[in-house]
């Protein structure tokens, strides 16, 4: 149980009053997570996953794990693919944070968008079936699942760019130039609201997800911090970060060969999407855009974490410098497009 950041004997008397039961209980951090410590955790012949906020002073409104586990309530009984809930303990005494509880569900992970865990034959059914699975959940009618007032409607990118501008003005990273004239940029070609509201997820992406064992499916759509009520672009102009990113830039697909590797065209992901979500208006650059700023503000608070010493799992990475490599690739999706 070595590597917790709280005294597993405090959670074993949680799940011991929780259950109704002693059980024997072995706990293991898992490893690459950049935000909420994540750990599997097995109590008797329950198998389960423990998402808690990082230790140290947070942004507020970051690590909201509460709204993780309330998406995961709504979207259960939809057929969404999320693992089943199991607890939210909301007392920071008990572990240093809040913390809570769901099944740990079995599949694959794929940390990086060029798959090279999987057969290259299966690689685009890989890429289509992530399309497949936000499709659905953008289909979820959030006032139908309790999730009416999990936002505000409306003008999703005008608050987003507000909010992130303003959590990247309020960091003590030193200053980044591009991320400054990337987010001048967007504000002054935000499009019009449609009206279009969603569950967006926030962090949609092919690290995020579980697929089947052996299936080109997804079985559990993860890390749920982010999410709110939102626009369904902002998630796919998010996912598609990986045709505008390198693979030394968090796994990006920029730069490879796709046809040789078996990967999709960034077009062809995106037909695959649409083709789920009829009515959706077109992918644009400022989506892109927008998602490669929101990225780069994410890889600052990382970085103002690595340097007070609550990051989780960010010793592998260059996290200012990956702030940068990502709004310098949103600056050039700007090009010709004034």
């Amino acid at each position: 149980m070595s590597g917790a950041d709280f005294e597993p004997a405090a959670l074993r008397q949680v799940l011991a009053d929780s259950f109704g039961e002693e059980a024997e209980m072995a706990l293991e951090r898992i490893a690459g997570g950049q935000s909420n410590p994540t750990y599997f955790i097995t109590y008797g012949v329950r198998r389960m996953v423990l998402r808690k906020q990082p230790r140290g002073p947070i942004l507020r409104g970051a690590h909201a794990i509460d709204r993780e586990y309330r998406v995961l309530e709504a979207l259960h009984p939809t057929g969404v693919p999320v693992p089943a809930p199991v607890l939210y303990h909301d007392d920071p005494e008990t572990l240093g944070t809040p913390f809570y509880l769901m099944e740990r569900v079995d599949g694959r992970v794929f940390a990086d968008g060029a798959l090279e865990a999987a057969e290259p034959g299966e690689r685009r059914a890989l890429w289509m079936g992530l399309a497949d699975a936000m499709a659905a959940m953008h289909a979820v009618r959030p006032d139908e699942v309790g999730l009416g007032e999990f936002g505000r409607p409306g003008n999703y990118f005008e608050r987003q760019i507000g909010r992130w501008s303003r959590q990247w003005r309020e960091s003590a990273h030193a200053p980044i130039p591009e991320l400054d004239r990337l987010s001048d940029w967007l504000v002054a070609h935000q499009p019009e609201d449609d009206g279009r509201v969603s569950l967006a997820h926030g962090d949609y992406r092919m690290g995020n997800v579980l697929f089947h064992p052996t299936e080109p499916r997804v079985v559990a759509i993860l890390d749920w911090e982010l999410s709110t009520l939102g626009h369904p672009l902002a998630d796919l102009g998010y996912c598609c970060m990986a045709w505008h990113t390198a693979p030394e830039e968090y796994g990006g697909i920029l730069g490879l060969d796709h046809a040789a590797l078996g990967l999709p065209s960034e077009a062809e992901f995106v037909a695959r999407y649409m083709a789920g979500a009829p009515g959706t208006a077109p992918l644009t650059a400022f989506h892109k855009a927008f998602a490669l700023f929101r990225f780069a503000v994410i890889w600052v608070g990382i970085a103002d974490r690595v340097r007070a010493g609550t990051a989780a799992g960010a010793d592998r990475v260059d996290p200012s410098h990956l702030a940068r490599q990502f709004a310098r690739r949103g600056l050039d999706l700007t090009k010709g497009q004034d």
